[in-house]
């Protein structure tokens, strides 16, 4: 039996939700698929969990910064109890979503999808046929070809353990590493990244994530840079993580070996070619109205689209562009000007436009301040010694070109630059711009 449907979603994360909720309110028939319990990667295995945890072991840094400065004792982190609080946010999830849609009268379907024809996908038996179909189903880490790979415990695997294990080891070192360093060794665990790159964090400016390696050495995080992972074996007690630096062998022993080496939009099980839906280099082939170029009535979002930065508000936005497109025809194109980016590390670091590098590159002219700001009152208020910036002006315009962050509150100030590049502002609208004192945002003007 067939049924049939306006939209068809593939996914059921934070696209889904958006794009399904717009389409629907417009009247059309709506379905979700997700072969995962309903919420997506942010919800569930992502994001939020992650902010849960880090939660915690923030506030027992801040209280061990403390320490010689008012706050006395001994605090520590009780994993089960930390990840229980985590709890309290992702089991409901999926059931609230499930009902989200139900209250909306959306069609939820569990399993795999695959497609059987252009407009027509099978869910084990049964088949949905549908005028559009948006695909929506995120990323999963990616394949690293290595012996021993499937011992790796991926993003979801660390977000739900019971225990925390003593000797940790991260492959990659991008936002996944940092932050999951951060978290595990504030725990009590012995943690080492193996990266292949020159350096960790490749996604924010050289000279800040410089910075922030100071907390990594504070904390006891061992960063081994260019090295490549050969291979992991099982052994009795544990792991064994093979690899190289330089031609140089190496070994160490483990507990636990984390993915942290990134992450990308996996197709096999879509069966894309019976919909006639064309990629290339592991990407799919859209437009600029995230409609793809071989099937017009396929659409895609977020990091299934991989046309934006990989950030769930992202996601959002590209289902409301797909949403716009199918109730008016296409019209609307992403706008991913002046996206903010953070890692949360302890403390953060956030990026929004352009890099000091990428701005050489434009030819533009600009003026940039830079600096490491530990003797502020924000890091000191805080017992914090990581805190800098660095911001990039337009000479000719005054526009802020990029801004470059790390420190406490970072996470939160570098949205005010994420308005101002969004929206034209010019560093003169941020200096008249009278914040609240003594915050992390009223630093903005000696930023500038």
């Amino acid at each position: 039996m067939t049924k049939h449907y306006d939209l068809v979603i593939i996914g059921a994360g934070t696209a889904a939700m958006t794009a399904a909720m717009l389409v629907r309110a417009a009247g059309w028939q709506v379905a979700v698929i997700d072969f995962r319990p309903f919420g997506g990667t942010c919800a569930l295995r992502g994001c939020d969990p992650k902010k849960m945890l880090i939660g915690g072991v923030d506030a027992l840094d801040h209280a061990r910064r403390m320490r010689d400065h008012g706050v006395a004792g001994e605090l520590h982190i009780e994993w089960q109890k930390l990840m229980a609080f985590k709890r309290t946010f992702t089991d409901p999830v999926p059931q609230k979503m499930e009902q989200s849609y139900k209250d909306q009268g959306i069609d939820t379907y569990h399993g795999t999808a695959r497609f059987v024809g252009p407009n027509t996908v099978q869910i084990d038996a049964e088949q949905l046929e549908a005028k559009h179909i948006l695909i929506a189903s995120g990323a999963e880490p990616v394949t690293l070809n290595i012996p021993g790979e499937e011992y790796l415990v991926d993003n979801e695997g660390f977000l739900a353990l019971e225990t925390l294990p003593r000797r940790i080891v991260l492959v990659g070192g991008g936002f996944i590493a940092a932050e999951f360093s951060h978290i595990a060794a504030r725990a009590g665990a012995q943690v080492t990244i193996l990266q292949h790159a020159e350096r960790m964090l490749k996604e924010f400016d050289a000279d800040l994530v410089d910075w922030l390696m100071q907390s990594f050495t504070a904390l006891g995080i061992e960063k081994r840079t260019q090295t490549t992972v050969e291979r992991i074996e099982k052994t009795a007690s544990g792991y064994r993580v093979l690899s190289s630096n330089d031609g140089k062998p190496s070994t160490m022993e483990a507990d636990m070996v984390v993915h942290a080496a990134g992450r990308a939009p996996k197709f096999d099980s879509l069966n894309l070619a019976a919909a006639g839906i064309e990629t290339e280099k592991g990407r799919l082939k859209l437009n600029e109205y995230l409609q793809s170029v071989s099937n017009p009535s396929v659409y895609a979002a977020g990091d299934a689209a991989r046309m934006g930065p990989p950030l769930t508000p992202v996601s959002s936005h590209d289902a409301k562009v797909v949403a716009a497109n199918l109730l008016k025809g296409n019209h609307q194109k992403p706008n991913y000007h002046g996206v903010p980016s953070v890692a949360f590390t302890i403390p953060p670091i956030a990026a929004v436009g352009l890099s000091e590098a990428s701005a050489h590159e434009k030819g533009i002219k600009f003026r940039m301040q830079s600096q490491k700001a530990s003797t502020w009152f924000t890091a000191q208020q805080q017992a914090e010694p990581v805190y800098g910036f660095k911001v990039l002006v337009d000479e000719e315009t005054d526009h802020i070109l990029g801004a470059h962050l790390v420190g406490p509150h970072v996470d939160e100030v570098i949205n005010i630059f994420a308005l101002a590049i969004r929206h034209g502002l010019t560093t003169e609208d941020l200096k008249t711009t009278i914040f609240a004192y003594p915050t992390g945002a009223s630093d903005i003007g000696s930023m500038l």
